[in-house]
């Protein structure tokens, strides 16, 4: 990977921490991590979208949070909830789990209900960021309904995975889900996550959404990466210090 895309890819990141420890102090670390790099986004739980929301107030980094998340089991009320509360705390994205057990076995009432709701309330508002958690879908075909099922109830970006389950990001089901948003009719983004770590394996995927989208079509608008570990190795690649003791591992 040559700098300048490696500064592209770092301008991708949604630099994350859903560590079950994740402190206030994690947090902090992980804002002024992704301001100074000029990351896209943070993601956190949460429990701390008003403290990001502060920190990174006029960064132009921005806070996507996670609902739903890692399962895809809660009940759409309770999924609504989390997801107001959270834009009253200035989420700008939510990235909610499709109830993708559900899916996989064509009940379709909760998934559907679930994006309906998040979708009613981050319409002008935010975001809504759909993860499939492609690993735990029986194969692509899945992948693929699974994608066009998330673009018709309303999604702007589709994600691969929560980054919790034994299989993350694959370039396959990212293929998959790319030949799905060309078809879309509608601008709608991806973000694959999950297992991403090296400069290598990110171009591999730019080049990818660049091969079915076209040339130039990769920006923050359209394309992120779901990744902590990744940023390291985008920094070296731009001659930037490699500074893990200031951000905190995640597997996401």
């Amino acid at each position: 990977m040559d700098v300048a895309l490696a500064r592209l890819a770092i301008s991708l990141v949604d630099l994350t921490d859903l560590t079950d420890d994740c402190s206030d102090d994690d947090v902090e670390a992980l804002c002024e991590r992704a301001t100074r790099a000029g990351t896209a986004a943070v993601c956190i739980w949460p429990d701390f979208v008003a403290r990001s929301s502060g920190l990174l107030a006029g960064t132009g980094v921005r806070v996507a949070t996670v609902v739903n998340f890692p399962t895809g089991d809660e009940r759409p009320f309770a999924v609504g909830v989390v997801t107001a509360r959270a834009l009253d705390d200035g989420a700008d994205e939510i990235d909610v789990v499709v109830p993708y057990r559900a899916f996989a076995a064509d009940r379709l009432d909760r998934p559907a209900a679930v994006l309906e709701r998040v979708r009613t309330l981050t319409d002008g508002r935010a975001l809504m960021k759909v993860i499939l958690e492609t690993g735990e879908l029986p194969d692509l075909d899945a992948v693929e309904r699974a994608a066009r099922f998330a673009i018709d109830h309303g999604a702007d970006f589709i994600k691969t995975s929560t980054g919790k389950s034994p299989v993350s990001a694959t370039l396959p089901a990212a293929e998959t889900m790319l030949r799905v948003i060309a078809a879309a009719g509608r601008p709608v983004g991806i973000k694959p996550s999950g297992g991403i770590s090296s400069a290598e394996a990110a171009g591999e995927y730019i080049a990818a959404a660049e091969r079915a989208m076209g040339p130039g079509w990769v920006s923050p608008t359209t394309f992120r990466f779901g990744a902590s570990g990744l940023l390291n190795a985008l920094l070296a690649v731009v001659g930037g210090a490699s500074d893990t003791a200031t951000g905190a591992a995640s597997s996401y």
